[in-house]
């Protein structure tokens, strides 16, 4: 008996090992391989940013154009700041247990890593205004796309949030600070959806140049440097 538990322990744990190392096998080479390798800068449109912290990206658009107001959908007084000050906002989607319970690394739990590992917690959109985006040469990406590529990752952006009536459905929390608020959000987040998978997938589905698969930030980040 206790020989049949030893051996299904044992391959249980080569089972889990095998997982792990293809996992991160994946993690680390598919972001060297671009897709939309004809994607250049372009002269003229909109200019955006993808900014990481080191762990989590982030697309910052601009707050007003001819293309979309954002204030329409986010008053800049249910965040506390003045719309003349703010020039940028800045969209990110993620575990909504990470986000709220996880302000620091020093905060995250087991019960919260193994919940968005595994897709078993729900999901939130962090919101920010900015009054510019923080520029770190190694963490920062800015690219300049067409209005209609504009127009579609504006698309993505909004479907990642879940409404009610139309309107966005604010999660009762203070946010980090006075410029920033989360969102319900759509989607189901998993250590093969990861918040930078969200920022890669926008970004590959309006046709820059970005990685296959990147559920890291620096893979994501590198990746976009080519163009």
């Amino acid at each position: 008996m206790l020989k049949r538990v030893f051996k299904l322990v044992l391959k249980t744990f080569l089972v889990i090992v095998l997982a792990l190392g293809t996992y991160m096998l994946a993690a680390f080479t598919l972001p060297n391989i671009t897709v939309n390798n004809s994607f250049v800068n372009k002269k003229e449109g909109v200019k955006i940013y993808i900014v990481s912290n080191g762990v989590h990206t982030d697309i910052v658009v601009p707050v007003k154009n001819k293309n979309r107001d954002w204030t329409k959908l986010f008053p800049p007084e249910s965040f506390d700041v003045k719309d003349s000050i703010y020039n940028y906002m800045a969209f990110g989607w993620g575990d909504k247990g990470f986000y709220l319970d996880t302000p620091t690394w020093g905060d995250l739990t087991f019960s919260t890593a193994f919940k968005a590992a595994f897709g078993i917690g729900s999901t939130a959109m962090h919101v920010r205004y900015l009054k510019l985006p923080n520029i770190i040469p190694d963490k920062t990406v800015a690219l300049i796309i067409d209005e209609k590529s504009y127009n579609e990752l504006i698309q993505l952006i909004e479907k990642s949030f879940e409404k009610t009536n139309d309107a966005v459905i604010k999660i009762d929390h203070p946010g980090y600070n006075d410029h920033d608020r989360f969102y319900e959000a759509n989607g189901t987040y998993s250590a093969f959806k990861t918040c930078n998978v969200w920022t890669n997938t926008c970004l590959k589905t309006i046709g820059v140049k970005v990685s296959v698969w990147s559920p890291f930030s620096k893979g994501l980040i590198n990746s976009l440097k080519q163009n």
